[in-house]
């Protein structure tokens, strides 16, 4: 059975875009070695963060070589591939060249809420076609579905190549219950930075992190001392940022950690469209944050 490597801090990788729109790889190419040297334990890219769906498909082929290719196996890569129409999501997995990948990061259908047998039926095919380890992506409040614990625990029971989930719901009773109740060789990942501490502190074997992008070493730092049972000292980094992970998401996610980025001059302040960058009255908060944080 195949175990979870992706543990610590795992990076949601954002893609960032040039004032024209267009894929800045330059930028790209230093935000991931600027992951490499600061405390980064996995990547997760092509996934929410990632503005993925308003990707082509050349792009998302460039984006993984690039990260592939700057990465050179000294990190673990998982990559995002899910959808809600299960049939497609086997073909992917099926017809992409998964080198360098290892793992795929599969997300709840969406709009088409699926009861939970749907739902396992669906994550069953796909860890069944993928030739990679799949770690399922539970996010309530995108999906509109919950994948509930005894569905996940019944998945993790029943497919050798599911390995872990990333848990978003945004309960803590739901993520001790998955806890109390998985497999050894499964875990679960945090998806939401606010509660990262608690998650760990619980049980959680680290996070896929939105704030990470910005803030690596801090965010690894209190992860690892949470790891060796130095909570004390994680709480007080945790609370450095209580208020910046709520700036982040305010306007919608990635807008607030391109915002960041932006402000400490990686990146060009551009989304997307349906996504728009972040209020000036956010970004002036989080810039007030940044100077009294001295980073």
């Amino acid at each position: 059975m195949a175990q979870n490597i992706f543990k610590g801090l795992g990076i949601a990788l954002i893609t960032p875009f040039t004032q024209d729109g267009e894929v800045d790889y330059k930028a790209l190419t230093r935000l991931v070695d600027y992951q490499l040297q600061n405390g980064a334990d996995f990547l997760c890219i092509l996934a929410t963060t990632g503005e993925t769906p308003c990707l082509s498909t050349d792009e998302k082929h460039k984006i993984k070589e690039l990260v592939i290719d700057r990465v050179r196996g000294r990190l673990p890569i998982l990559m995002g591939c899910g959808g809600n129409n299960t049939r497609a999501v086997v073909e992917e997995l099926r017809n992409t060249d998964l080198r360098g990948i290892d793992g795929v990061l599969s997300v709840c259908p969406y709009y088409n809420k699926p009861s939970q047998e749907g739902l396992y039926q669906h994550f069953r095919a796909i860890a069944e076609a993928s030739p990679v380890p799949v770690v399922l992506y539970n996010v309530p409040g995108r999906t509109g579905i919950n994948l509930k614990p005894e569905t996940t625990v019944r998945l993790a029971k029943d497919c050798a190549n599911i390995i872990a989930i990333k848990e978003a719901s945004g309960s803590l009773e739901q993520v001790d219950e998955i806890i109390k109740n998985k497999p050894e060789r499964f875990d679960v990942i945090s998806g939401d930075d606010a509660l990262t501490f608690s998650m760990v502190a619980s049980g959680a074997a680290g996070s896929i992190s939105v704030i990470g992008n910005a803030l690596p070493k801090e965010v690894s730092r209190m992860i690892r001392l949470e790891f060796k049972g130095e909570y004390e000292v994680a709480r007080i980094i945790h609370h450095r940022f209580t208020e910046l992970y709520s700036l982040l998401f305010v306007d919608g996610n990635p807008a607030g950690v391109k915002a960041l980025l932006h402000e400490m001059g990686f990146i060009e302040n551009v989304l997307r469209l349906p996504l728009v960058p972040t209020r000036i009255t956010t970004l002036q908060k989080m810039t007030e944050i940044l100077k009294t944080l001295k980073i």
